[in-house]
């Protein structure tokens, strides 16, 4: 995730980054340059045609085109803004889990307390790595297990040595039983929205009608525009590319893009703040 100041307009215009769409599109713009030259050499040059019937039709097409950009835009923002919400809710639970243990256990603090807190300051880089289908770095985990939950399990198996060294009792359970619950409750919520994309057929009609509105646009405003088209038709396929590109890339706000959710921070911030807690 890149950090930037909002507010800073002339440096936010003039800056590029690996992941801006223009460099992404750069090769296209330039085949679709050459494409409008070649149609508006034609027709100006050549053959003289007429092709300026379709104005009308291209300008409704393009609202049409908007409208659906926008929801797909809406679509994807939602999907990443929930998942800013998940980690937030996780940060909050792993806090509040740690700091009722540390109530909880009142004598001096056991093995069995500090591997706890050692486990739930574990499971976000965990989960970090699961939802991006990589294996946890830790050797204690094995591979052939949704991670996740094993770690999961490891804190309930904890929390439940800890009461049988009587550090907890049953009402204690069910002060921790919200926190321990809701870890479940977050990864399952994550791998719903990794696991579920927009629907195939609706992204494969948005770039379809995309390509077919700007290999057509030159034909209706030639007449227009002159040799401009070649201009024009290349700003309109810049904007409405990359308005798909940026919804593709934050549908799935868990991976490594730069305009995914900072995971490895969230999980550094969880873990610093259980180890400052235990």
């Amino acid at each position: 995730m890149i950090n930037y100041n909002p507010k800073d307009w002339f440096g936010l215009i003039f800056k590029f980054h690996k992941s801006d769409t223009f460099r992404k599109l750069f090769w296209v713009i330039i085949s679709l340059a050459c494409y409008s030259l070649i149609l508006a050499y034609l027709e100006i040059e050549v053959y003289k045609l007429d092709f300026s019937s379709t104005p009308a039709l291209h300008s409704i097409l393009g609202f049409v085109l908007s409208i659906l950009l926008v929801f797909r835009t809406n679509t994807a923002y939602d999907r990443w803004w929930e998942g800013r919400r998940l980690w937030g809710s996780l940060v909050n639970n792993s806090r509040s889990l740690s700091l009722k243990l540390k109530s909880l256990v009142q004598t001096e603090p056991s093995q069995t307390y500090k591997e706890l807190q050692e486990w739930i300051a574990l499971y976000p880089s965990v989960l970090t790595q699961h939802l991006r289908s990589k294996k946890a770095k830790d050797n204690r985990i094995p591979e052939a297990v949704h991670q996740p939950n094993f770690v999961h399990g490891k804190i309930h198996q904890l929390v439940q040595t800890l009461k049988k060294e009587q550090h907890l009792s049953d009402t204690h359970l069910l002060f921790l039983d919200t926190e321990l619950r809701a870890y479940s409750d977050i990864c399952g919520a994550c791998e719903r929205i990794k696991n579920t994309p927009i629907p195939y057929s609706y992204s494969l009609f948005l770039k379809k009608f995309i390509f077919i509105y700007i290999i057509t646009m030159p034909y209706g405003f030639i007449k227009e525009f002159g040799y401009g088209i070649i201009l024009a038709t290349t700003f309109v396929f810049y904007v409405l590319a990359s308005l798909e590109l940026i919804a593709e890339e934050i549908e799935n706000p868990f991976g490594e893009d730069a305009n995914d959710l900072d995971l490895e921070q969230i999980s550094k911030t969880i873990e610093n703040n259980i180890k400052e807690i235990a």
